[in-house]
């Protein structure tokens, strides 16, 4: 344990200053931020709505955009970045040689790239928290105080980094495998474009492709219509238990396990 804390803290004095420390941060500043000057331009359309569906459009547009696209993009950012270190660096044989286990460095590796994570996506929740009451408090014609989302919007974060793991898993193996940028980079693109692709058109084995996870958990909690004997407040349920997280949470494990018995193979000579 004390091998695995000193590799941990390691890694964020290696990060503190990198791009994919501060993108974890700014990304969800800048998004917030941004939706939240919109609906402050257009609020004069919005004073009529109530809180719920007020909270609904804030919250989901933000999501929307997080959940499609940036957020698969920053796992493959993130988990480039963490393992870029070494490579440019080369380093690796010397962390080998360390009085450390590879376990330990091998886990903190992976356990920091997962901590970026879950600070982005906490910071999402925050500030998507924070910017609405102030829209709220900015212009009370805007009901947002009506209706407390905290509990529903902490749910669909959590089953957002639950829907994730398998994408830093799998980029994260790449990364410790290709040493170069366009590989691990590329590879991630391409199936996160396939992965919306697949949970866009409805194909029924969706959930078997870990890029797809997010968008599906997105579509999932948001339907894209509602019908015309739909309540004036619909319910939102938060279900953890479906097929493409716990094909999330397999992939995860495995190909963690996996990466570990590549960095076992790695020569310290």
């Amino acid at each position: 344990m004390k091998g695995f804390i000193l590799s941990f803290r390691s890694e964020f004095y290696k990060t503190r200053k990198t791009m994919a420390f501060w993108s974890t941060v700014v990304l969800p500043l800048a998004i917030c931020l941004l939706l939240f000057f919109g609906f402050l331009n257009h609020s004069d359309r919005l004073v009529h709505q109530p809180g719920f569906m007020l909270w609904l459009q804030f919250a989901g547009a933000i999501l929307g955009v997080m959940g499609s696209l940036i957020l698969p993009m920053l796992i493959v950012f993130l988990a480039y970045s963490v393992n870029n270190i070494e490579h440019k660096a080369e380093t690796w044989k010397t962390l080998f040689s360390l009085p450390i286990s590879k376990w330990a460095v091998y886990s903190a590796k992976y356990f920091y790239a997962l901590f970026l994570t879950i600070v982005c996506l906490a910071l999402f929740l925050l500030f998507t928290l924070g910017f609405g009451n102030l829209l709220g408090i900015l212009n009370p014609a805007l009901k947002f105080s009506e209706y407390h989302v905290e509990g529903t919007l902490a749910k669909i974060y959590l089953k957002l980094l639950l829907s994730s793991l398998g994408i830093l898993s799998v980029q994260f193996l790449l990364s410790l495998l290709f040493r170069d940028f366009l590989k691990p980079m590329g590879i991630g693109f391409a199936a996160t474009i396939a992965g919306i692709i697949m949970a866009n058109v409805g194909w029924k084995y969706a959930y078997t492709f870990p890029y797809a996870h997010p968008l599906l958990t997105i579509k999932s909690i948001f339907p894209s219509r509602m019908g015309e004997n739909s309540p004036p407040i619909p319910q939102i349920t938060v279900d953890f238990f479906t097929k493409d997280i716990v094909v999330s949470l397999i992939v995860a494990a495995a190909v963690f396990i996996l990466g570990y018995f590549i960095v076992l193979k790695k020569s310290v000579k």
